[in-house]
């Protein structure tokens, strides 16, 4: 797992398979985001048996190879939709890309992971809504703040049991280390990468409807800017937005590319959890100045103050789930619902926004 680069980032865990060897086979295909690591190991620990890779970039492909050698390279996207023996389809291909890779699996009969966003824009997501109708295929998605962070898997165990009570506000901080000079150049392109709320704002919004227990809720407010970036005049280095949920619960989340080259991770991730008996704080990915691991969770109910550091102690539970949603066709890991709701809200986030143009201090709707 890097720890400088987001980007790259891809937890690893003990096996834990749900499947017999070669029950579940995967392809991976679009490497575009590093993410596609991280899909594939969930996958993999699980149970999944990884069968094909395939990219334009052969470069791309012959790296991926040598992170997992028994893979076998595909001449062609077609090449591995044709094959019978594939039941999903993980991608984390450039933004703008995402639904359409996602409409021809589902019509080869394939589910579908795709990294997030999973869509850049409203239209994208209605042909995915019919398209699931249509075929019965997945179109799920790896919202990995939440999936794969055991202090996020954890935090859903403490409300399950009722810890804090019920939630009524959920406040995320997801802070990003730029790595400009890393970066491809689709990241910086509006039309590719869909914006700051859309990007790594869905993270956030996925949460809150999560946690919260929300089918639905409304973008109050919503803001975006480049503040710092002038040689990027696409990128969006800061984002905002409050939402309210179906059920009165409320959200605050702040998005931004300013991790500083001092913290000794890629970005200070950290979700506080308000309910009606208590919070919880997850620090993700490290705890400031105190220790270099992440996955502590500080939480306060009526029965006193709590730390625990769940690094190596939860899992990933995910990714068992969408194995066995896949082979008996239920809903466990997560729904279709809420995965189009969470992309839909952040969507409309990014269209509602607020532009703030730092030169002049003058605000614009973006929309």
């Amino acid at each position: 797992m890097n720890r400088q680069d987001g980007m790259m980032y891809a937890p690893m865990h003990d096996s834990k398979p749900v499947v017999q060897p070669g029950e579940f086979i995967f392809a991976a295909i679009a490497l575009d985001h590093g993410h596609i690591y991280g899909m594939c190991n969930g996958l993999q620990e699980a149970g999944a048996k990884l069968k094909w890779v395939y990219d334009p970039d052969p470069d791309k492909a012959q790296a991926f190879k040598e992170r997992y050698p028994h893979v076998q390279v595909a001449s062609s996207e077609d090449e591995v939709l044709q094959d019978p023996e594939v039941k999903l389809v993980a991608a984390a291909a450039v933004p703008s890309q995402r639904c359409s890779l996602g409409l021809r699996a589902m019509d080869h009969g394939k589910d579908y992971f795709t990294d997030k966003t999973p869509f850049t824009t409203l239209e994208q997501l209605e042909l995915a809504k019919r398209k699931v109708i249509e075929t019965g295929r997945k179109y799920m998605v790896y919202f990995s703040e939440r999936l794969h962070v055991e202090s996020a898997v954890y935090a859903g165990q403490l409300i399950e049991r009722g810890a804090i009570g019920k939630v009524i506000q959920v406040m995320g901080l997801g802070p990003h280390r730029l790595n400009a000079s890393t970066r491809p150049d689709w990241f910086f392109q509006k039309e590719k990468y869909g914006g700051i709320l859309c990007d790594i704002g869905s993270h956030q919004i996925e949460q809150f409807l999560y946690y919260a227990g929300c089918k639905d809720a409304k973008v109050l407010h919503s803001k975006v800017g480049n503040y710092h970036n002038p040689a990027y005049p696409e990128l969006e280095d800061f984002g905002d937005a409050t939402l309210v949920g179906d059920n009165g619960a409320t959200q605050y989340f702040r998005v931004d590319w300013f991790t500083p080259d001092g913290l000794g991770t890629w970005g200070d991730g950290r979700t506080i959890i308000l309910g009606t008996d208590g919070y919880v704080e997850l620090r993700k990915y490290i705890d400031v100045a105190r220790s270099t691991e992440g996955d502590h969770v500080y939480w306060v109910n009526q029965a006193g103050e709590h730390h625990e550091h769940v690094n190596g102690k939860v899992g990933y539970p995910f990714f068992g789930e969408l194995i066995l949603d896949c082979i008996h066709r239920t809903e466990h890991a997560m729904t279709q619902a809420h995965a189009f709701k969470a992309a839909e809200l952040c969507l409309l986030a990014q269209k509602q926004a607020i532009h703030i143009t730092n030169s002049n201090h003058e605000l614009l709707h973006q929309g």
